[in-house]
């Protein structure tokens, strides 16, 4: 039997995945100097390039050299990543000894929360510019295991806090789409460098909607797992009390399933075993998602109104879900989250105080105002005021909400809502250097209906399902019950199949 060719994988890919699109028109291409060109590049997923790789189509060097050159082109215009691993990339495919299901498909961390042997992670701050750390965490340790090329680290706003990836270290992160607006944060780098074309899914972290709210903007498919699903940090204890989950930005659904399939936890708890017997993550795109109860959401629970522009596109989205067979009900959850929120600022700010304590001890010096933005600055004040009692009790606060959301799920599969409630900012709106009052106010209204989730620990996806009259993608939210990811990413590739996304892109 004659082998495919690569046009001819990219044209049958659609029928391997819930009919993902792999064919799109090419953006302005250039040639590499390796064997694939950009626009070759561009029209695959990750799980379509690890498939050239495994049928001898393309090299692990051709296509690091490609993903290097795309970054060269464009990250002068985007700034999305901000450290680069160029030549322990390349010596990484020269031993040849890649392994794993994604052996050899370029893959970009974020420059936050993780530690990769050898290298500095800033976390977008200024005190932890020369952080350079002895050993991977285990995040790293499972990107490796899949054969991922890691050659670079992508912005986040220091310490992950803002909703807008911008900061005095890095500079402005711009959004592919229109450079003139944010990408979101706090992935907004990861988001950026999908968005642009250097991969087709990059590593991402969510304390507060910094998976979803970046995918939003950039026109990109976020999924935030359950609470524990993914490991993060040291892997052995919870991030910002719980708040703080890891996974990928992706362009197609089906990387995200794949990928999780690669980074979730083998054993993860018994509260992942609910279902497990239904197979893995990737296996559910060719499951039917049956008939859903959704819940409709369209006012933010933490309070904020909602532009125009994103209550089309629920509506939308309500349109399309009840075009596929699902029941869809507009109903507002009956759950308080007024103590929920304020307990969630307190696991932040202990969070950064942490953060700095660890730099600090690491320096053998204190931190000063200079080695910080002003709102972190601020943060670290009130978080090294709190108390064990108090956060015990912010702890609690949002393990109570988990539980009321969880009694109100028991009569809907999902609740549909808006990822923002407003269209992304232009940049320099929101950053962490203006007065920390207004920072709040703009962020608090941006995080407004992602941060839910992240108390609650329920996994939530942003979907790219509709674009504003001015051309900016507009995200909508879906979230599940605790620890049914499985659900959220079989409704996925129904909605993908239905309103195929993977052909817009964004052409900077």
């Amino acid at each position: 039997m004659k082998p495919m060719s690569r046009r001819h994988f990219i044209a049958g890919s659609s029928a391997l995945a819930a009919g993902i699109a792999l064919q799109l028109r090419a953006p302005s291409a250039f040639a590499s100097t390796s064997g694939i060109a950009f626009s070759e590049y561009r029209q695959h997923d990750a799980v379509a390039l690890a498939e050239l790789l495994r049928r001898g189509e393309v090299s692990a060097s051709e296509l690091l050299e490609v993903a290097i050159a795309r970054t060269e082109q464009v990250n002068p215009s985007v700034n999305a990543v901000v450290l680069k691993h160029y030549e322990l990339a390349r010596e990484l495919v020269k031993n040849n000894s890649l392994k794993g299901p994604f052996a050899g498909v370029p893959f970009l961390l974020k420059d936050l929360g993780v530690s990769m042997a050898g290298t500095v992670t800033t976390q977008g701050s200024r005190f932890y510019k020369d952080a350079v750390y002895k050993q991977d965490d285990p995040y790293v340790r499972k990107v490796r295991e899949a054969g991922l090329v890691i050659f670079g680290k992508t912005h986040s706003p220091e310490f992950g806090n803002s909703p807008s990836t911008e900061s005095t270290l890095h500079g402005k992160t711009h959004n592919p789409w229109n450079l003139e607006y944010s990408a979101g944060g706090s992935s907004g780098g990861a988001a950026a460098a999908v968005a642009a074309g250097m991969v087709p899914a990059a590593h991402a972290s969510d304390g507060g909607g910094s998976i979803r709210m970046p995918a939003s903007v950039c026109g990109l498919f976020g999924l935030k797992p359950s609470r524990g699903l993914v490991p993060i940090g040291s892997g052995e204890s919870e991030v910002r009390g719980g708040l703080s989950a890891q996974h990928v930005i992706s362009r197609s659904v089906r990387d995200s399933a794949a990928l999780l399939d690669s980074l979730a936890w083998e054993n993860p708890g018994r509260e992942f075993v609910v279902q497990a017997d239904q197979g893995n993550y990737l296996q559910q795109l060719q499951r039917t998602p049956g008939q859903l109860r959704i819940a409709v959401m369209y006012e933010p629970l933490l309070g904020g109104n909602l532009d125009e522009e994103c209550r089309t596109a629920v509506q939308q989205a309500a349109q399309l879900c009840s075009q596929l067979g699902h029941v869809v009900e507009e109903v507002r959850p009956n759950v308080d989250l007024n103590a929920a929120g304020k307990a969630a600022g307190t696991m932040s700010v202990v969070s950064l105080a942490e953060s700095v304590g660890v730099r600090e001890m690491q320096l053998g010096r204190k931190v000063t105002e200079a080695d910080l933005e002003p709102v972190a600055w601020q943060m670290l004040g009130f978080g090294r005021q709190v108390s064990a009692v108090d956060y015990r009790f912010a702890h609690q606060a949002m393990r109570q909400s988990g539980r009321d959301m969880a009694a109100f799920m028991q009569n809907y599969d999902l609740i549909l809502s808006p990822t923002l409630p407003h269209l992304p900012p232009k940049l320099g709106a929101i950053s962490m250097s203006m007065p920390s009052a207004d920072f709040g106010v703009v962020a608090g209204r941006m995080s407004s209906l992602t941060t839910v989730f992240n108390i609650t620990g329920q996994p939530a996806m942003s979907v790219p399902l509709h674009w504003s009259k001015s051309g900016l993608p507009v995200g909508v939210m879906f979230a599940g019950r605790f620890g049914e990811d499985r659900t959220l990413l079989r409704l996925a590739a129904q909605l993908e199949q239905a309103q195929p996304w993977f052909k817009r892109v964004a052409m900077v």
